[in-house]
């Protein structure tokens, strides 16, 4: 068998462990490794996997993933995503949908200073379910509000998954943060655009909110000064060259530790904190450690650089090829976590992307729009069925409401997400102007 063959038999045996339910991290080690002794022999493995660890975790970037981590989980008990969204509920909530529109801000005002969905997604929704219960919100447009507004937790910078994606791509972090900031603030109001339709056509799904005196309201912002200050901190920092990304996320942590300790977080909540954190952490890295191995082995193969020069050299229009990648992360992201399916797909897609023309952009370019593409349509794999993990999270704390209920209030979101999707497949300044902006 040629090495292409061998690397898509692997392959498809990778799937089938995914399909029996088997963790990802183990799924690619054990794929990886059995492919690597069948290219190369027990020998050649045993000689990278003595170093392979040491060399993955050794690369000083990635301590940027726990102290983003840990500034989210001490954001969440300083009482932060709780002031975001009174505040936002303050100035817009006496609208029909408005404090729908409301968590969506908050939303992405905690994702700003968190950098993951899953936990952006269960925040908000301990803080705005409660109040979208008490003013009769239909279920289905509550539940998926705050299902696809914590998709904004990756999107808006800050974010885990570009971290992971710019170690992979050996792209600058910096870069990709900037890059990802308009189209999360499209995203946002992409959703916010929803709502207000939504409740158009539908004037009882929303009702508005007794509206707030201009007292509460300038109240309601000024407790939010945090998390401004944070992410004017970490990004004002990063940008303005004063820290590198993972100082800026030392320093972040720090400022977020101190606010939980001042709004009552003790001795027992800190260790939680950390506790979780490492847990989070060692998942993560379990999985990257897997995914070098699955990696290693598949460029053993040279499966990636053959699809990429079949590619290149089929005639094939790029948009046709970049819309098929396109199809492909939807497929996956029924199945699949969206730190899986970076890992897993980067090592194979970013090559066919790079051999092509995109507009007249250059490798880096190419690299960082397609990064925050692949990000955009990872995060639509959280809330399409039948997995969305988001959606899940959700229901767990709306027990009282179906998940057919919530997957159907999702459709609409879906359609603003495909949208954007297509937008940014065809006017990449709107990815690339900041990048070009800072050098």
């Amino acid at each position: 068998m040629s090495g292409t063959a061998i690397g898509a038999s692997f392959f498809v045996f990778l799937l089938v462990l995914l399909a029996l339910r088997v963790p990802i991290a183990i799924s690619m080690l054990i794929t990886g490794v059995a492919g690597y002794v069948t290219m190369a022999g027990w020998d050649p493995l045993l000689s990278y996997l003595k170093t392979a660890a040491y060399g993955r975790y050794s690369i000083y970037d990635l301590s940027v993933v726990p102290l983003f981590l840990l500034m989210g989980s001490f954001a969440s008990r300083g009482g932060l995503s709780k002031a975001l969204f009174g505040a936002a509920e303050s100035m817009i909530g006496h609208y029909r949908g408005g404090v729908a529109m409301a968590a969506v801000g908050a939303c992405a005002g905690f994702g700003a200073i968190c950098g993951s969905s899953l936990a952006t997604a269960a925040t908000m929704g301990q803080v705005a379910l409660p109040e979208l219960r008490r003013l009769n919100y239909s279920p289905a447009l509550a539940t998926a509000t705050l299902a696809a507004g914590g998709t904004l937790g990756i999107l808006i910078p800050p974010s885990v998954v570009l971290v992971i994606y710019a170690i992979l791509a050996e792209q600058n972090i910096a870069k990709l943060f900037a890059a990802a900031l308009i189209p999360g603030i499209i995203a946002a109001l992409g959703y916010i655009a929803v709502i207000a339709l939504y409740c158009r056509l539908d004037p009882g799904a929303g009702p508005a909110a007794e509206r707030k005196s201009v007292a509460l309201r300038v109240r309601a912002l000024i407790d939010v000064w945090p998390v401004l200050a944070i992410f004017v901190i970490v990004i004002g920092g990063i940008y303005g060259g004063i820290f590198t990304p993972t100082e800026a996320a030392s320093v972040g942590t720090i400022g977020a530790g101190v606010l939980a300790v001042a709004k009552g977080m003790r001795l027992d909540g800190l260790m939680e904190s950390l506790y979780s954190t490492a847990e989070a952490t060692a998942m993560i890295f379990l999985i990257l450690l897997g995914a070098d191995v699955l990696n290693v082995f598949l460029a053993l193969t040279q499966m990636p650089a053959e699809l990429a020069s079949w590619v290149s050299g089929s005639g094939l229009p790029p948009l046709l090829v970049l819309f098929a990648i396109i199809v492909i992360y939807v497929f996956l992201g029924c199945v699949m976590d969206s730190l899986s399916m970076i890992l897993l797909t980067i090592p194979i897609f970013l090559p066919m992307v790079l051999g092509l023309d995109f507009w007249g952009l250059d490798q880096t370019e190419k690299a960082i729009w397609f990064g925050i593409l692949a990000l955009m349509v990872v995060e639509v794999g959280l809330i399409t069925p039948p997995v969305g993990m988001n959606v899940y999270i959700i229901n767990s704390m709306a027990k009282n409401v179906p998940m057919s209920a919530t997957f159907r209030g999702i459709v609409p979101f879906l359609m603003s997400d495909a949208l954007r999707v297509v937008l940014l497949v065809f006017f990449p300044v709107l990815t690339l102007f900041l990048v070009r902006l800072i050098g």
